[in-house]
C-alpha cells in the first residue's frame, strides 16, 4: 500500500486520527462515555496500518536493490531485448541507471528496463 496508490499517508493518517479521536472524546455523551478497549482498538488498527504502510515501503525498496543487482550482472553481456517498438534489437550492457525509481540497463546508447530483456549471452 504505498501513499500513491491509497491516496494514504502516514503523516497525514496520524493527524486525522488523532482529530478524529479528540472530536469523538468531545463529543461523547458523559452518561455513556466511550470505553478505553474501544480507543485502544482503534489505536490498534491504526498501528496496524501504519506498520504495513512501512513494511510496503521496506519491501519496495527491497525491489529496487535487487533490480540494481540483476541489472549489474548483465554489465558487458550481450543481451537481446525489445525495444519501444517491439522489435528485437541485441546489444552489450554498458551500465546500470536507475531513472524514476526503476533500474535500466545503458545498451548502445538507449535504456532498457529489465522487463524488456528476452535474452542474455556471454
Amino acid at each position: 500500500m504505498s501513499s500513491a496508490s491509497t491516496g494514504f499517508s502516514s503523516q497525514i493518517g496520524q493527524n486525522q486520527f488523532l482529530q478524529l479521536l479528540v472530536a469523538q472524546m468531545k463529543s461523547q455523551n458523559p452518561l455513556e462515555p466511550t470505553s478505553n478497549q474501544e480507543f485502544l482498538g482503534q489505536l490498534a488498527q491504526f498501528s496496524t496500518l501504519s506498520g504495513i504502510e512501512s513494511l510496503n515501503s521496506n519491501f519496495s525498496n527491497m525491489l529496487s536493490l535487487q533490480e540494481i543487482t540483476q541489472g549489474s550482472s548483465l554489465i558487458g553481456k550481450k543481451v537481446g531485448y525489445t525495444d519501444a517498438d517491439s522489435k528485437t534489437q541485441t546489444g552489450t550492457v554498458d551500465s546500470v541507471v536507475v531513472k524514476d525509481g526503476t533500474a535500466q540497463l545503458q545498451i548502445n546508447g538507449s535504456l532498457v528496463t529489465l522487463d524488456k530483456v528476452i535474452e542474455v549471452a556471454a
